[in-house]
């Protein structure tokens, strides 16, 4: 039980890790100002580079990132504190859990029986990719629907890519390999974060990562989508701003 209640701490910091308002904190540190009431009103770190400057929105972009980054390795920190103090076993019943995972998560059954204390170490090795996925959700959400903005945000776009990165390092770097030649081609940060979205999707499969990671680029994809309906509606009617160009005090930009 008390592992459980851990994991669910765990969560619950993954969410405040997406929380922290990097870029309103940076204007009001920088400037004295409210980031929510200048430009797109986003704190995310396309707004904040064209009200704050470059060395600012690069940094807020870093910070961003990191939060994805930090809310799944708290996941992976706790799962390898509870195997070192909860699940001391020996070589041959982690070998046999491990086998037992492997085969869930390519979406086969668990057919082996284990006796306790295996049990309870098996089921939190099933639950880790669901774990993780849930800290980097969390984190996500907590990036756009921030508790200490009112539940107001950016798009979650940079700290979805430290998620993926933390998550799976080769489909984090494809996608961002996705949004870099989509922005040389468009100069557009939101087409190259919806570019980036999709393309994280198609990863999970092409690299055949777990079910459960490959389901949270769907939703997370989807999310970021959605945060860009009114960018996408820009698109449409041809007023969308490339980088370097001023918008609207009603527009809201990417991240």
């Amino acid at each position: 039980m008390t592992a459980w209640l851990l994991v669910a701490l765990t969560l619950v910091i993954a969410y405040l890790l997406g929380s922290i308002p990097t870029g309103y904190l940076f204007a009001k540190w920088l400037k004295g100002i409210d980031i929510r009431q200048v430009g797109s009103g986003s704190t995310g770190a396309t707004n904040v580079l064209r009200t704050l400057g470059k060395k600012a929105g690069a940094t807020v972009l870093a910070i961003d990132v990191l939060k994805g980054v930090l809310a799944v390795c708290a996941v992976y920190g706790l799962y390898k504190w509870l195997a070192q103090t909860t699940c001391q076993l020996d070589d041959a019943s982690w070998q046999a859990i491990n086998e037992a995972t492997s085969a869930f998560n390519a979406g086969q059954g668990v057919n082996a029986t284990f006796p306790e204390p295996q049990m309870q170490c098996l089921k939190l090795s099933l639950a880790a990719p669901w774990v993780v996925v849930g800290a980097g959700l969390l984190a996500i959400l907590g990036h756009s629907k921030s508790v200490w903005l009112g539940f107001t945000g950016g798009k979650s776009v940079a700290t979805s890519l430290g998620v993926l990165l933390a998550m799976s390092p080769i489909v984090g770097l494809s996608a961002f390999g996705v949004f870099l030649i989509s922005i040389a081609l468009t100069k557009i940060v939101s087409i190259s974060s919806i570019a980036a979205a999709l393309g994280a999707m198609i990863l999970m499969l092409v690299f055949q990562q777990p079910i459960a990671y490959c389901l949270l680029a769907i939703a997370g994809g989807i999310y970021v989508i959605w945060r860009h309906r009114s960018n996408i509606q820009r698109l449409l009617a041809g007023t969308e701003p490339k980088i370097g160009q001023k918008t609207n005090d009603n527009a809201e930009t990417s991240t």
